[in-house]
């Protein structure tokens, strides 16, 4: 059960999450979810993405919203006939746009483990060198529970945003970050001087997408969505749009994507 459930939480702290909210765009009771024809009616479906975790969700400089969760948020707001607002959320307060930290989750379409990044000036390589150091996390995420949990020696420095981290990092306030090993792949690439010294930390585990508690017609809709997708290799294409630009030759498709919602 103890496994079971940090799998489950590492579901729900590792993403955007999807919901199905009034025109207004304000938190909802679990009684005021909306059905799948109350959002066609209204012709928007609302989104709770990151708009820092490039390149997974992120503002760019027009302000529009980017990246690969944005990607299927999209497709799914076209294979519902409707339009799509996105709300940015953090990693720590998320969760309260479903209501006290009760979720449904959807089938996977993402594996992801911890990274953990610093400067190549005093790279780290094992997370015994961390010992009586400072790691910089972000608040509710799965690099905060692990180290919490299992690294009581190492020190916390905790933001509620990713750019602050991140930022934290950059400014030497920190001697490493610890977060999806997928998203400091990608930020290392792009900032020069720093490098993932530990590339896979942790259990592999999933990405998927969240509901509010109890409303099954849009966690069904969701699953089956996930699974046509599939049959079309949607994710792949989603990796070829955006993030391969930013992996290269760094990482490849099948280490990350999750066709049909079928971890093999």
């Amino acid at each position: 059960m103890k496994k079971l459930f940090f799998t489950l939480m590492t579901c729900v702290l590792a993403l955007g999450i999807f919901v199905g909210c009034n025109d207004s765009g304000s938190s909802q009771s679990q009684s005021e979810a909306r059905t799948i024809e109350e959002i066609q009616a209204s012709g928007k479906i609302i989104i709770g993405v990151f708009s820092d975790k490039k390149p997974f969700g992120y503002v760019d400089a027009n302000g529009e919203y980017q990246g690969y969760d944005v990607y299927f948020g999209n497709r799914i707001a076209k294979d519902l006939g409707v339009e799509v607002e996105y709300v940015p959320v953090e990693a720590a307060s998320r969760v309260e746009y479903l209501v006290s930290n009760k979720v449904d989750i959807t089938l996977p379409y993402m594996k992801v483990a911890l990274g953990v990044v610093s400067s190549e000036d005093n790279l780290i390589t094992d997370v015994a060198q961390l010992n009586g150091k400072t790691l910089i996390v972000s608040k509710g995420t799965t690099a905060e529970t692990y180290f919490t949990e299992n690294h009581p020696e190492v020190n916390l420095l905790k933001f509620d945003q990713y750019s602050e981290a991140y930022n934290a990092l950059l400014d030497g306030r920190g001697d490493a970050l610890s977060t999806d090993n997928t998203e400091v792949l990608a930020w290392a690439l792009e900032n020069e001087g720093f490098s993932v010294g530990i590339d896979s930390l942790g259990n592999i585990d999933t990405i998927a997408a969240a509901v509010q508690k109890g409303n099954e017609e849009l966690l069904s809709w969701l699953n089956n969505e996930i699974v046509q997708l599939g049959e079309e290799n949607f994710f792949h294409a989603a990796y070829e749009e955006t993030l391969a630009p930013v992996y290269g030759e760094a990482a490849n498709a099948d280490s990350i994507v999750i066709e049909g919602g079928q971890l093999q």
